[in-house]
């Protein structure tokens, strides 16, 4: 249950300083930059998770960098989607309506889709 209202205490926070901003804010200097540079941070944080974990290999050193690295996508992925004014409700219920459907069958019907 931690795990989750972390996550809920986060997409707060940056939802506050989205509305009431803060001079001395990394996510307020993000939200400013528009989703362009938002859309750089996750991009770049996505690539530097990704790099971590090909280089995984079992010892604790590069699997404390695949936890970091995460946090950090979460934390910018989190950014986007308070600048798209997208509560994290909204996305649990997405995943919420996809959990027991196959992966495959879900992508099958997107294409489907118009």
């Amino acid at each position: 249950m931690k795990t989750l209202l972390i996550l809920q205490e986060l997409m707060d926070l940056i939802e506050s300083r989205r509305d009431q901003p803060s001079e001395h804010s990394y996510t307020v200097t993000l939200l400013a930059g528009g989703i362009d540079r938002i859309g750089e941070k996750v991009s770049e944080e996505a690539a530097e998770l990704v790099s971590a974990a090909a280089m995984l290999d079992g010892s604790e050193p590069r699997r404390e960098e695949v936890i970091y690295e995460a946090a950090d996508l979460i934390y910018h992925l989190f950014v986007l989607l308070g600048f798209s004014r997208v509560r994290l409700h909204e996305v649990s219920a997405e995943l919420q309506s996809r959990f027991g459907t196959s992966g495959l069958e879900e992508k099958a019907s997107r294409k489907q889709q118009p």
